[in-house]
């Protein structure tokens, strides 16, 4: 198994998320043609990562590329640029897809010769940048094994399951980060409407048993200073979370917890817009106090 530098990969999907990521793939030596449908993600892309080289197309990101990394919304959007790459003989979904659309998909271009991988991530804009994403990779042994040390200039990577298992635990992640978010939120406003310190609340909570992501970094980090600059859109949240349900729907077990947490959250995406930062759930459960 070679390390990354030297190796040549494409990447499709220039946005928040995939610039840190590709940057990152360059700085450890490896060779990145880009692309992405926009642009003005295009221009923005080029100016903040002069080490790989843009493209005008999908197509042409496999080029020389010995794999085809896609950062991109929805399964939709991942299936019509994965028509495109008819000469790319290993695709790696990074997206936030659903896992049975990825398991058809990966059957149907197997039957072409070509291998799908999914290696969805975790950890947000800043996990990006700093190349701690924790990457949820799903497909064979030996094609995992051969991208790990890609992967893992991103952050680090996690065989989980054969293809689509990394969409279904990427799914599943982000609908307990969401159930966290609500919670912690709710129980941190009824402590503030009694008259306790949030900030107090947040560090006693930290170190004892009701401590999350949400109460480790959300609150203190972006919803506390007002900010709400997580930079992970609503929309996009309330998508993954409606996977996992879809996934649950798929098996035997009751989720009546989820689909109460995936209701709340489709309120407040019909409020605050797909485009609010999802901490500002938080605000927005603020001013619904004395709504029932």
């Amino acid at each position: 198994m070679s390390g990354p530098s030297g190796r040549a990969v494409g990447f499709v999907g220039l946005g928040q998320m995939g610039t840190p990521m590709v940057s990152r793939l360059v700085d450890a030596g490896v060779t990145v043609r880009a692309y992405d449908a926009s642009p003005e993600a295009r221009e923005a892309f080029a100016a903040a990562v002069p080490g790989a080289t843009v493209v005008g197309s999908a197509s042409e990101t496999a080029d020389g590329a010995e794999a085809v990394l896609l950062c991109l919304p929805n399964s939709a959007i991942v299936e019509s640029v994965v028509a495109e790459l008819d000469a790319a003989r290993v695709i790696v979904d990074m997206s936030s897809s659903e896992p049975l659309r990825t398991r058809a998909l990966a059957a149907s271009l197997a039957d072409t010769g070509r291998v799908l991988v999914d290696a969805p991530v975790s950890g947000g804009v800043s996990g990006a940048r700093a190349g701690t994403l924790a990457v949820m990779v799903g497909g064979a042994d030996d094609v995992v094994a051969d991208l790990e040390p890609l992967l893992a200039a991103m952050g680090r990577p996690r065989h989980v399951g054969p293809v689509g298992a990394g969409h279904a635990l990427k799914a599943l992640n982000n609908l307990m980060s969401a159930a966290h978010l609500v919670a912690s939120s709710e129980a941190v406003l009824v402590g503030e409407e009694f008259g306790l310190d949030p900030a107090v609340m947040l560090e006693v909570v930290n170190g004892s048993s009701g401590r999350s992501g949400s109460t480790e970094n959300k609150w203190p980090n972006h919803i506390l200073p007002g900010t709400y600059g997580a930079g992970f859109g609503i929309g996009l949240l309330v998508k993954d979370i409606h996977i996992a349900l879809d996934l649950a729907a798929s098996t035997s077990v009751p989720t009546r917890h989820a689909a109460a947490t995936v209701a709340l959250w489709d309120e407040a995406l019909a409020e605050l817009g797909p485009t609010a930062d999802h901490t500002e759930i938080a605000r927005w459960l603020r001013e619904r106090k004395g709504t029932p």
